[in-house]
């Protein structure tokens, strides 16, 4: 079983939910990226999407491509991404999947990507442009690895075609939770639940929802349905402000935007 399997695992015995935030490696740099890294799981975080910046959107909606812009004007490099993730493994047990395009995935060489990155303690990989119909050649990999290949079913995706993207990932289901891109929103579509509670009739796979989720009531109204939520836009914006403000003031105000949201859960 890879860590994320032990980590639902845990979780249904226990009947509770994991919080699943994502932050971009490099924003502002890689040390305030451990930094909250390590503050959120301490927090009770029970996963991290941890983005790899990429020069062209794939879902992405501003604030996180933003962010992906100004790790890339840095220099931002996947190497020194690893090294981080490394140094925080004597200190953080939470899962971490590594979000990214296929092209660094594909240039970067199949199996040195899944090697490296589950040597420097990543246990999975979202890649958003890969279709699941292609997946083979590196879902073969990830299986022998035991690193966890997560892959995406969308409002708009036909149940057929939904049943098979289950049976090629492992770790989890991403469901999205609306049609478009990435970013905060007030409100989610009401059928969300529903599409939802029809996956999770067919499949054992734990389901996580991701895309617009922001607030404690998306917690609450999600929450019944799903084994994870996913929140990224409203933690990177929070988190950019580190380029500017203090950090540590930074730091505790992301800490308590997701106290808040773990308080939801409860």
């Amino acid at each position: 079983m890879s860590s994320i399997d032990r980590l639902f695992e845990r979780l249904r015995a226990s009947g509770r939910k994991a919080l699943m935030p994502f932050v971009t490696a490099g924003d502002p740099d890689l040390d305030f990226t451990a930094e909250v890294i390590r503050k959120l799981a301490a927090r009770g975080a029970g996963l991290f999407e941890l983005g790899i910046p990429y020069s062209d959107p794939v879902a992405d909606g501003p604030v996180i491509q933003a962010s992906f812009t100004r790790a890339l004007d840095k220099g931002i490099k996947l190497a020194k991404i690893f090294d981080m993730v490394g140094g925080l493994t004597a200190e953080v047990t939470t899962p971490i999947v590594a979000m990214g395009s296929y092209s660094i995935v594909y240039r970067h060489g199949l199996e040195a990507y899944v090697v490296e990155a589950k040597r420097a303690g990543v246990a999975g990989a979202i890649v958003p442009d890969l279709p699941a119909d292609e997946s083979g050649p590196l879902a073969d990999i990830c299986r022998r690895e035991d690193f966890s290949l997560i892959q995406l079913v969308t409002p708009t995706t036909p149940r057929d075609r939904a049943l098979r993207i289950a049976e090629r990932t492992t770790g989890f289901i991403y469901y999205v939770s609306v049609a478009g891109i990435t970013g905060e929103r007030t409100e989610l579509p009401p059928d969300v639940v529903d599409n939802v509670g029809w996956l999770r009739e067919q499949t054992d796979l734990p389901i996580c929802i991701g895309f617009g989720i922001s607030r404690p009531e998306h917690i609450r109204m999600l929450a019944p349905v799903a084994d994870g939520l996913i929140v990224g836009s409203a933690i990177v914006r929070r988190v950019a402000e580190a380029a500017t403000r203090p950090r540590q003031r930074v730091l505790a105000e992301v800490d308590q935007y997701v106290g808040e949201l773990l308080a939801a859960l409860e």
